[in-house]
């Protein structure tokens, strides 16, 4: 059996024959992703910018609907931070909400607006038309419709395509980071301290795994969702930045903290198409199949805009309590006189049109679904990890911000923040040139490795993972199934390390090794963790 050293494109010559280099590899095109590369290229660093899929618009940004937190009528800094700090249970650092909420509106206006000509709804006065969304107390959502992310997206990415020190590769797929201690053919390296260097990438292309060195390195490769069987993410969330820095030696933290949106749509042929939580900012509420609006049993203050763990939970105890599969969630019935649903929720309504519900006369059935992973790799505030020269920004990394639980529409907004703020750090700080321990580093092996990968032992396998997650690390947890999860997370872990270590890569061999560690790294968590908060709800 062949041993593998842990594997992208090229834009400059490093030591290594075939190998890639530059300045600053960064891995994922969301927005804070994009938001690096837009500011590390402007400043004239050489970028290679990756994509795991062919199309770099594919990730958590474009389908996020609802919008981004900025800033309302007379809503202080101080006024979001304590939003923040209430939403996210007691663990939200304070630190981290002052940092996004002062630089954060100013870089949606350099950025966003100015830079990637974002175009935010705006009221017939031409000024920005704020939405409310739960646990809010102010109206201080930008969007875009309901596809604020898409629009986003899609203009970041114009944006990072027009800047000529910028490469941006399609198909790679990140294997493994590379590290100066686990990597280096030097045996005295170990001695030294440990370094990131980059990363062996897969070319879905040509089935090729490239070395791609760089001075430094930025994950920004998304979430965890499609670890769990029910999700509202696409199916690029399998944890692969998450698993990446944990075999690297990067601590992950909080990991216990998995946000299930409250809504998605229950339909058998639609997935788990993301219903907005803005429904509900707009008026609509929740109620059972005999009409009941059940909040207020539930979160009787805030009711159907209590914090998305509340709301997740009540509808599980509703479902729980009268046997139905879903409950629904009803703005044709309850919207505030004048508003255009159709015109508000453009997407939603389309969708589930298509599905034969038609939003603006009747309920819409939904069900809870994984949706955000609060905890990730752990950063400074800066997004630098404890790993030199690697950096971790958006999803993927725990800055402290949303602690047990994420305040709505305020993901999107920390992608801007801290990809901006990883490049400041790197452009004061960071090395511009390779050190010389990259020259030690070798190129991906994988002579001998004949076996073929079997596509219905890895689909079973995810979905083992799938249901295992979901079923006993879910939304309701408890120390039994845990340990039930731990053992049979456990069990296939080693099955698919022994499948993968003989195996011609695949992406989808790749995607499958990252989802079995980090659901290990949740179970984990989740087991080390007996105190209920947040989005972690803990049984007997």
């Amino acid at each position: 059996m062949t041993q593998r050293v842990k594997g992208g494109s090229r834009r400059g010559r490093s030591a290594i024959r075939g190998a890639a280099s530059s300045e600053l590899l960064i891995i994922g095109t969301g927005i804070a992703g994009l938001v690096a590369a837009l500011e590390a290229g402007r400043a004239g660093l050489d970028v290679t910018l990756l994509s795991k899929m062919d199309d770099p618009a594919e990730s958590n940004t474009y389908y996020a609907q609802g919008g981004i937190a900025v800033r309302g009528l007379d809503d202080p800094p101080g006024l979001f931070a304590r939003d923040i700090l209430a939403a996210g249970a007691g663990s939200s650092s304070p630190d981290a909400a002052g940092v996004l909420t002062s630089e954060g509106p100013a870089k949606v206006a350099e950025l966003l607006i100015g830079l990637a000509g974002v175009e935010f709804d705006q009221t017939e006065d031409g000024e920005i038309n704020l939405t409310a969304e739960a646990a809010h107390s102010r109206r201080r959502i930008y969007h875009h419709q309901d596809a604020t992310g898409k629009e986003i997206e899609l203009k970041l990415l114009a944006a990072v395509r027009r800047l000529p020190n910028v490469r941006l590769l399609s198909g790679q797929v990140a294997i493994d980071l590379i590290t100066s201690a686990h990597h280096s053919m030097d045996p005295l390296a170990v001695y030294a301290p440990n370094v990131c260097l980059g990363a062996y990438v897969f070319d879905s292309a040509s089935s090729r795994v490239v070395t791609h060195l760089a001075a430094n390195t930025v994950l920004a490769s998304g979430g965890i969702g499609r670890i769990y069987l029910h999700t509202t993410n696409p199916s690029t969330a399998t944890g692969d930045g998450v698993a990446m820095a944990r075999r690297a030696g990067a601590s992950v933290i909080n990991a216990e903290y998995v946000q299930f949106h409250p809504t998605a749509l229950f339909h058998r042929d639609a997935g788990r198409f993301l219903i907005s939580e803005a429904v509900r900012g707009e008026g609509g509420r929740l109620v059972n199949a005999k009409g009941e609006a059940f909040m207020k049993r539930y979160a009787p203050r805030l009711k159907d805009l209590a914090p998305r763990d509340v709301v997740a939970r009540a509808i599980h105890e509703e479902m729980a309590r009268t046997g139905e599969p879903c409950v629904f969630l009803d703005i044709a019935g309850s919207a505030p006189r004048g508003l255009d649903i159709a015109g508000r929720f453009p997407t939603i309504h389309a969708t589930c049109l298509k599905y034969g519900i038609d939003i603006t006369r009747e309920p819409i059935p939904v069900v809870p679904a994984a949706h955000y992973f609060c905890g990730g790799v752990k950063v400074d505030p800066f997004g630098q990890t404890e790993l030199p020269n690697l950096f971790a920004v958006g999803e993927v990394a725990c800055t402290g911000l949303h602690g047990a639980n994420r305040l709505a529409s305020t993901s999107l907004l920390e992608g801007v923040v801290w990809g901006s703020r990883a490049v400041r750090r790197i452009l004061e700080h960071g090395p511009r040139e390779l050190p010389a321990s990259a020259r030690t580093i070798p190129p991906w092996r994988d002579e001998g490795l004949v076996e073929e990968e079997d596509p219905v032992l890895i689909t079973q396998d995810l979905l083992t993972v799938q249901t295992t997650m979901w079923n006993y690390a879910g939304i309701v947890r408890t120390e039994k199934r845990l340990r039930r999860a731990a053992d049979d997370i456990g069990y296939l872990y080693r099955r698919v390390m022994s499948f993968y270590r003989s195996t011609k890569l695949t992406r989808q061999l790749i995607e499958l090794r990252n989802a079995v560690l980090t659901a290990q790294i949740v179970i984990d968590a989740a087991l080390r963790n007996p105190q209920s908060r947040g989005c972690h709800f803990r049984k007997a």
